[in-house]
């Protein structure tokens, strides 16, 4: 694995881990909010990763092993149920008294967004690991 492709697999991951922050905050945002675009409450987003393999055709003709980046795959919103809350006083009450509330669990969202920030802050660490290793091995150059 050349170092190029060790900068790009930290990259895929450090851009990944940003766009997982960025919905968690989203969610965490619209956790009461009622109307939400199309109508009802609001749905809680989530982002689905997948592996790639970048240059691995390359990397295996020059027999090294080949690295597996990551890639967001798409933005996935999800599917399970609103919470029903009894709130007869709220505008979007029903007949019973209900507001369905948007399907975001603020714990699991701040366990999500811990994660998140810890991945990023691994892949930070992984850049400057190798940064430093350029550096020693440019330092050998010149000594």
């Amino acid at each position: 694995m050349n170092l190029g492709s060790t900068f790009a697999i930290s990259a895929s991951g450090l851009h990944a881990q940003r766009m997982r922050m960025d919905l968690i905050a989203a969610n965490l945002a619209n956790a009461n909010s009622t109307d939400g675009p199309g109508g009802g409450p609001y749905r809680r987003q989530d982002v689905v990763l997948e592996a790639v393999r970048p240059g691995a055709f390359d990397s295996f003709l020059s027999g090294e092993p080949a690295g597996t980046a990551v890639r967001v795959k798409r933005i996935a919103e999800d599917s399970s149920d609103p919470r029903q809350v009894y709130d007869p006083g709220h505008p979007h009450a029903d007949e019973s008294g209900h507001v369905a509330m948007p399907n975001v669990n603020v714990m699991s969202e701040m366990v999500d967004l811990m994660s998140a920030t810890r991945a990023y802050e691994a892949n930070i660490a992984a850049l400057d690991a190798t940064r430093r290793v350029l550096q020693a091995a440019l330092e050998i150059g010149q000594g």
